[in-house]
């Protein structure tokens, strides 16, 4: 089992999105870093945060699972869509993307700024300096200790 954060901009595709649908895929990741994790390292069964990233407060607002290990990212091939890529092909594909489904609301939203305040978290790759990639390995310490902190009142 191996653990993960997934970010993703509330307004395009947030939490409420994937606890209404259920399963859904997780695509348009166009980092090649990012996508190395999703291809060659994510599996089914394994288990992920989702991250509200790119909003006036992010973080962590609940627990997905991979349902489908990576596969071609369709989006890629078509024209029409939001993320086309022009070099990539289905015999040649460039990108790739996972289904996840929904798991659970966390007992309450855990704030970057909260995560920041807690030396237990120090070395998360999250918290890293210049660290924006979309998606994110979790040490299952950090996983642990996360899941603590949403029984806990937030430090103020």
């Amino acid at each position: 089992m191996q653990y993960w954060l997934m970010k993703s901009e509330p307004d395009v595709y947030g939490f409420d999105d994937l606890k209404k649908e259920k399963t859904d895929h997780w695509d348009g990741i166009r980092n090649y870093q990012a996508r190395n994790f999703m291809r060659d390292q994510m599996v089914k069964g394994d288990l992920a945060f989702f991250y509200h990233s790119n909003c006036e407060d992010p973080g962590i607002a609940g627990i997905m699972k991979i349902r489908k290990s990576a596969y071609p990212d369709f989006t890629a091939f078509d024209p029409n869509e939001k993320y086309y890529d022009p070099k990539s092909d289905a015999s040649n594909p460039r990108w790739y993307m996972v289904d996840v489904q929904y798991v659970r609301r966390l007992k309450r939203f855990i704030s970057l700024r909260e995560l920041k305040q807690h030396k237990q978290l120090q070395n998360m790759r999250l918290l890293q300096r210049g660290n924006r990639l979309s998606i994110l390995p979790i040490q299952k310490k950090e996983w642990d200790y996360i899941l603590k902190l949403e029984n806990q009142a937030p430090k103020k």
